[in-house]
């Protein structure tokens, strides 16, 4: 049996450095990892979430066909969760879990950011529709509490540096969410209060929920701890 490869899908709106320390933390375990790069989701216009499914699928590419994979998912990065596991139709997906995750709608498609955070998006839009990078809208205190443990003290400037400027279209785009797409075991970690709301309704669904008290990028701060938290939730492992 071929072993199982965790694929890491970082928030469109930040880089795969988001992932790198668990990465490294899973692979020292002996798992096999995957970061598949959207940082060029939002090149050209509308629509966005077929790029999205498209860079994950090639970047397993390389990995025989019955090799079974978990997905896990970060942030905005949980909207496009029904279409990764369409585009990889085949291949045996034993897992996803959503990490402080926006859920997707449970019957047709989701718009890609609330009415709330559009209504703060759409001023920050240049003249060709571009918004700031994600850690620019934010006041600069918030900014450094996502960031103030990490044991890298250089790993906020490896992850500002990369951050795209992705397009307000994207955050307007609809998201599908295909029928049957999670039929599999699927489940939450919750980091930050504000996505509380997002774990009661994986509860909800029926979805395990664990909790690691963080702040939203807390995988940059403990990645021990949730490559730990990822391998209990998707292989049932303690």
């Amino acid at each position: 049996m071929q072993p199982t490869t965790f694929v890491l899908v970082h928030s469109p709106s930040v880089g795969p450095a988001t992932w790198r320390p668990v990465a490294a933390r899973l692979e020292a375990a002996g798992h096999r990892v995957r970061v598949p790069s959207l940082l060029h989701v939002g090149d050209g216009g509308p629509p966005f979430w077929p790029r999205v499914a498209d860079a994950v699928r090639a970047d397993l590419s390389g990995l025989p066909d019955d090799s079974p994979v978990v997905l896990v998912v970060h942030s905005n990065a949980g909207l496009f969760l029904p279409v990764i596991r369409t585009a990889l139709a085949g291949r045996p997906v034993t897992a996803s879990v959503l990490v402080d995750a926006a859920l997707p709608s449970r019957t047709g498609p989701t718009t890609a950011a609330p009415p709330g955070l559009l209504a703060l998006l759409r001023p920050l839009a240049d003249e060709r529709g571009r918004l700031p990078r994600w850690t620019d809208w934010w006041d600069e205190a918030d900014v450094a509490a996502l960031f103030a443990d990490a044991a890298d003290p250089a790993i906020r400037r490896t992850v500002t540096d990369e951050q795209p400027r992705l397009p307000l279209a994207y955050y307007e785009q609809r998201v599908p969410a295909p029928t049957g797409w999670d039929d599999h075991p699927c489940s939450y970690l919750l980091f930050a209060p504000p996505y509380e709301d997002a774990a009661a309704d994986a509860a909800e669904r029926g979805w395990t929920v664990a909790r690691l008290p963080g702040e939203h990028l807390h995988q940059l701060v403990d990645p021990a701890g949730v490559a730990r938290a990822l391998t209990e939730l998707a292989l049932g492992t303690r």
